[in-house]
């Protein structure tokens, strides 16, 4: 199919999964549109997570999320490396703090194992404080993964989509779909941005993938949605640890950690609290009072450090213990819902295999003659160069060495650059995720209103 508002595949969500099968899509003779309600790409759980790329070594054996969680970081990890998304390769140490967690650290490795993650191993608790010093005193055993490291979540999504509508991929933002139904062949449907008609449909809704699957008919999940709330802590802390500092699993969570970001943070958390309302991504007292406690524990000079801010994210739990995908041929429809907390890790697999499975089910696949190019993100990692230490882009344009945001050390170049690319940041928010200004100690109270100054002139 090809014409106005006529498609061969449409994908509904242009969070991380969305967008890396958009992306996907971009390497066929495809007509293809992304649909997202919301004014920019990865504003959801895509957002507001621990932002860890996974090696899956606590994932179920043999299910699908694990081996796609495996799969995938290695396609992010090489994607990161092309991109220039901000990637530090850390390691973890899931540390136990009693004698029941203690004796529970085998079956950590068998199961890592299991899952195909050799490199998982035990060691002593006095190799534990040889590597993490300011750990909390009381722990009785722990396991090192590795190749756990933390990653830019926010340059991932705009990659993706990036790329995506680079190559071809139409990407329609603020387009909720607000009814489904057949049209003679195809699919029909209607959204805030108008109606449009496709081949193929993918739900990658994301918190709302189970309810769009019942209007294609179909009730195979339920999503409650699982708030974590975080503690994002001061520059100062990052010397604090060397790793991400894991808790041991149990059945329904990960538990608490501690873990460094790539923005030269620390974050704490995330909380456990399965909710009703799906919007529903403010913080409690209650909920970061018992995020300090557990900080207090594991990291207790991390509790006397300033707090830069505190933000909650809503996971896409259900009711299984795996990925919801299905492909309904005869239909052309397909379901990339239920994906958990590993779903950036996973996110360019989720992509390959949806992709193969259409093409399975009879979906017609013909590759393009070049592959589409990877973008070069914008430098947001801390140990990355930023721009405003880069002479020589400075001297071929002054606006990267004039800083606005001075806690995150953001330029008036890069905000420029943020408000006229491919997919321009269009609120603070969009700017704050493609440069990191207003995300540091003073929450935009300096520069607030030079970004406000800037996104004005943006719309005059």
């Amino acid at each position: 199919m090809s014409g106005n508002g006529t498609y061969d595949v449409a994908v509904i969500g242009a969070g991380v999964v969305g967008s890396a099968i958009g992306r996907q899509l971009a390497r066929y003779r495809l007509h293809t549109v992304v649909l997202e309600r919301a004014n920019d790409v990865g504003t959801g759980t895509s957002k507001a997570n621990t932002a860890i790329l996974h090696t899956g070594f606590d994932t179920q054996p043999g299910s699908l999320e694990s081996a796609l969680v495996r799969r995938g970081h290695n396609l992010l990890a090489d994607y990161a490396s092309k991109s220039g998304i901000a990637l530090e390769k850390i390691g973890a140490v899931l540390v136990a703090w009693d004698a029941e967690q203690a004796d529970r650290l085998d079956s950590v490795v068998t199961k890592a194992h299991a899952n195909g993650y050799l490199p998982a191993r035990r060691i002593t608790v006095e190799e534990l404080y040889l590597r993490e010093p300011n750990l909390g005193p009381g722990a009785t055993g722990a396991v090192v993964i590795p190749d756990e490291w933390v990653i830019c979540p926010w340059s991932t999504s705009i990659a993706f989509a990036t790329e995506a509508v680079d190559a071809g991929v139409e990407l329609r933002l603020g387009a909720e779909v607000t009814e489904v139904r057949r049209d003679s062949d195809a699919w029909r449907l209607d959204t805030t941005g108008g109606p449009i008609r496709a081949d193929w449909v993918i739900n990658a809704a994301g918190l709302g993938s189970d309810l769009l699957d019942h209007r294609f008919s179909h009730n195979g999940f339920t999503i409650t949605p699982r708030r974590g709330q975080l503690i994002v802590f001061d520059k100062l802390a990052r010397p604090l640890l060397s790793s991400i500092l894991l808790p041991v699993p149990t059945e329904r969570t990960k538990g608490v950690l501690v873990a460094p970001t790539v923005y030269g943070n620390v974050l704490l958390g995330p909380t456990a609290e399965d909710l009703l309302d799906r919007g529903n991504t403010a913080t409690t007292a209650d909920g970061l009072a018992r995020l300090l406690k557990a900080g207090r524990h594991i990291l207790p000079k991390l509790v006397h450090e300033e707090v830069t801010a505190t933000y909650a994210g809503l996971r896409a739990a259900t009711e299984h213990r795996d990925y919801q995908i299905s492909v309904y041929a005869d239909e052309r429809y397909v379901c990339a819902g239920g994906i958990r907390s590993t779903g950036l890790t996973a996110s360019l697999a989720i992509a390959e295999y949806v992709v193969d499975q259409m093409a399975d089910a009879g979906c017609k696949l013909v590759e393009v003659d070049e592959e589409p190019a990877i973008p070069h993100m914008p430098q947001l990692g801390e140990r990355g160069m930023r721009p405003f230490q880069d002479p020589e882009l400075i001297a071929s344009d002054a606006a990267f060495g004039r800083i606005v945001c001075f806690c995150e050390r953001v330029t008036e170049g890069e905000l420029s650059g943020a408000l006229t690319s491919h997919i321009p940041a269009v609120d603070r928010g969009g700017l704050s995720r493609r440069t990191r200004a207003t995300n540091g100690r003073c929450q935009g109270f300096y520069c607030g209103a030079a970004i406000a100054a800037q996104l004005a002139n943006k719309g005059s």
